[in-house]
């Protein structure tokens, strides 16, 4: 067994070696190839905190992943990263374990972003140019880096934070990129501006209201995994043209469509796999007055993807 750490894998340049297999782990959701279990969430009552276990396998693949990742949303003003995590891969053909990848949740937050960039992308106007960053975090630089590596078009960016401070810090992590990027504490203002945009917050409720939002806005919501999680009104929800999902259980359950599923606003028929927009069985955005939301709460073959990519990059598959 092998265990490889954080220290060998951020070299390696995922954001663009597991895009198209992460593109794949959406398709093999909607094609029969994936197999993936419900996944077990434990929440640490009192410390602003969880943790998730995903594990799946996609059909022909040399390997299956079990992952481990916790969130502990009030490390960041300890000066600790908020995420964290393992991954374990195991061989298909003999069910022992080809390798330990103690990335400390790094692995999670680059297919989350990779993930992401790719909804957004897939959904986004053909015109689009203006891009809206909802947050501060480490997906917040995450989903910068992302779409400037593999959007097909230069992009301008505006970064929305409730601290000034927070946000500058998130300009200066990207300025290596030589970006057209502004920061701004109007968050109206941003939606207005922006022809797509993401939110990535843990907010605990609604940031973005439906009347801030124009016909033709693409909106990738990736904060709300996790019961109670919320960044959209649900008036905003039930609005959209175009819902589209990379689980349809895990969304209405826990994720940013959930309050208005419970507000029974919408429901799974509403709902359209991202797998399926991806693979071309289906349609996404229909106009360009369409305004089209993506929920991504995360699923395992996503962790596989980036897994496999990883060890494939290094030699060990």
């Amino acid at each position: 067994m092998i265990v490889i750490d954080r220290e060998k894998l951020a070299p390696l340049p995922l954001l663009t070696l597991a895009a198209p297999a992460i593109r794949d782990a959406y398709i093999a959701m909607t094609d029969g190839r994936a197999n993936l279990p419900p996944v077990g969430y434990l929440a640490l009552a009192g410390r602003n905190a969880d943790c998730h276990v995903k594990y799946g396998y996609i059909e022909g693949d040399p390997i299956f992943v079990v992952k481990i990742a916790s969130g502990f949303y009030d490390n960041p003003a300890k000066g600790l990263p908020s995420s964290n995590g393992m991954m374990v891969a195991i061989s298909a053909e003999t069910g022992d374990v080809t390798a330990v990848l103690d990335d400390k949740g790094l692995l999670t937050d680059l297919r989350t972003g990779i993930g992401c960039a790719i909804a957004t992308m897939a959904l986004w106007r053909s015109d689009a140019r203006s891009i809206g960053i909802v947050g501060t975090g480490t997906q917040a630089r995450i989903q910068i880096r992302a779409l400037s590596a593999l959007s097909d078009r230069p992009l301008e960016f505006m970064v929305w934070g409730r601290s000034p401070e927070k946000t500058a810090a998130v300009l200066a992590d990207v300025a290596d990129l030589g970006l057209s990027i502004e920061a701004t504490t109007d968050l109206a203002g941003l939606c207005r501006h922006s022809d797509a945009i993401v939110t990535t917050t843990p907010s605990k409720e609604p940031l973005i209201r439906s009347e801030w939002i124009a016909p033709g806005t693409h909106i990738t919501a990736m904060g709300a995994d996790a019961p109670g999680k919320q960044e959209l009104e649900v008036a905003l929800v039930a609005r959209a043209d175009r819902l589209v999902v990379d689980l349809a259980g895990q969304c209405l359950d826990h994720g940013e469509f959930s309050a208005a599923a419970q507000a029974r606003l919408i429901d799974e028929e509403r709902c359209v796999a991202l797998g399926a927009v991806l693979s071309g069985a289906t349609e996404g955005r229909r106009s360009n007055r369409d305004i089209t939301i993506a929920d991504l709460t995360g699923i395992a073959t996503q962790d596989i993807a980036i897994a496999r990519t990883a060890l494939e990059a290094l030699g060990l598959l």
